[in-house]
């Protein structure tokens, strides 16, 4: 060993909050509200290298919008989007106790993450196409997908449109745009990107929108994405949530520590933006300014959303093993219902008594899909798909020898 030199060490992150102790959210690196530029949507990939470190905000503490992200927002679509946060979060809130009854083996909320999926899903045309991760049925919700098939699909029963073939959460609507969910991380990353490519091939309009999560940006398909992205100009939208967590770990162990996960756009040569994931007016204007870009024919863009993910990863988690208990409290930016509806009632347009009456309405019709839901099964019911299907889907035409295996077991 050379005595000139100390002896090499490695850098291992650690998260700035354990149990017991409370979250240092310092390294967040906000901004302001209104403070962040509004670029032109032909900007040079290389000229957003201050997007990708700044925060696009548009409300402020006090419920206020300022700055030019704030234009352009439609009244029916700050609505809309309360709606559809409203009902992510009691669709949530149901389901995991509808787990904890036995009625199905799994589930994963959203709980704080709403505005980033309903938010994106009104910016864009129902026929664009989503491939999202696990935690976006905001998404789903803003398409106004039916509950009673939804809910079907995670109790496993007779009803379910999936035959049983998923596990819980996993949905696939192709009629909302909404491709179907991979339990193997990064996948959707990719594919998204190969439906953009074949969108333009093929001379259509429709652009793709594309989803990953801050712990997922390790797998290879993540780089994989960026390149053919960048390389054939791909009409996609490239979406990192950055909730903190992922299962277990946190967000520096995937490489957020010293840069910023938009920052691995810019030096891909993607245009990219860093957004404030509670913020649903931010969430609905950039997300409409990475549509139009990539509509275009300018190129991709990379979004990373900055938010919490409130609740356990999934219901086999405990985060109290590995976080303070408290953390969302002390987030810095807030719960984004709570932000939006501020906003509205400073406006003049929502208050209390609608807010509790919406609330009312919503859960109601998510009481009432899950009543309608369950009469065709739960999981503890045995009322599942019947075993003729695990012979049907595969092949476009049957072939004699599994014809021959279906009449073999009697069905």
């Amino acid at each position: 060993m050379n005595p000139a030199y100390e002896p090499l060490r490695l850098h291992v992150p650690e998260p700035s909050g354990r149990p017991g102790c409370q979250t240092d959210f310092s390294y967040l690196h906000l901004s302001d509200a209104g403070t962040v530029r509004k670029p032109s949507i032909d900007v040079e990939p290389s000229d957003t290298a201050d997007l990708a470190r700044g925060l696009i905000r548009v409300l402020d503490d006090q419920g206020n919008a300022h700055g030019p992200w704030a234009e352009d927002v439609p009244l029916e679509i700050l609505r809309k989007g309360m709606r559809a946060m409203l009902k992510t979060r009691i669709y949530d809130n149901r389901m995991v106790v509808a787990q904890r009854q036995k009625k199905m083996s799994f589930y994963m909320q959203s709980l704080g993450e709403e505005a980033i999926g309903s938010g994106q899903a009104l910016a864009l045309n129902i026929d664009d196409m989503c491939f999202p991760t696990y935690r976006q049925q905001s998404i789903l919700m803003a398409r106004e997908v039916p509950l009673v098939g939804m809910i079907c699909q995670l109790l496993s029963n007779e009803r379910d449109p999936l035959k049983g073939r998923q596990l819980p959460i996993m949905y696939s609507v192709k009629d909302a745009g909404f491709f179907t969910i991979s339990g193997n991380l990064a996948t959707q990353f990719i594919q998204g990107v190969g439906w953009g490519m074949a969108s333009a091939i093929k001379g259509d309009t429709k652009i793709a929108s594309a989803w990953i999560g801050d712990g997922a940006t390790a797998e290879s398909d993540f780089h994989t994405a960026l390149t053919f992205a960048h390389v054939y100009r791909a009409p996609v939208i490239l979406n990192v949530v950055n909730n903190q967590w992922a299962i277990s770990t946190f967000q520096a162990i995937a490489g957020g520590e010293a840069t910023t996960f938009a920052g691995r756009g810019v030096g891909c040569g993607i245009a990219s933006l860093r957004v404030d994931g509670n913020d649903f007016m931010a969430v609905y204007a950039a997300s409409r300014w990475a549509a139009e870009r990539a509509r275009r024919n300018l190129g991709p863009a990379l979004i990373e959303w900055v938010t919490y993910r409130a609740g356990p990863h999934s219901t086999s988690d405990d985060p109290s093993k590995y976080r303070p208990a408290d953390d969302w409290s002390h987030f810095p930016l807030g719960d984004p219902i709570a932000r939006l509806k501020q906003h509205l009632v400073k406006i003049g347009h929502w208050s209390e008594e609608e807010h509790a009456a919406v609330t009312a309405e919503l859960e109601a019709e998510v009481i009432a899909a899950q009543k309608e839901a369950e009469q065709y099964g739960t999981l503890a019911g045995g009322q599942i798909p019947s075993a003729a299907t695990m012979f049907e889907d595969v092949y476009k035409e049957m072939p004699e020898h599994l014809k021959r295996q279906r009449q073999e077991l009697g069905i």
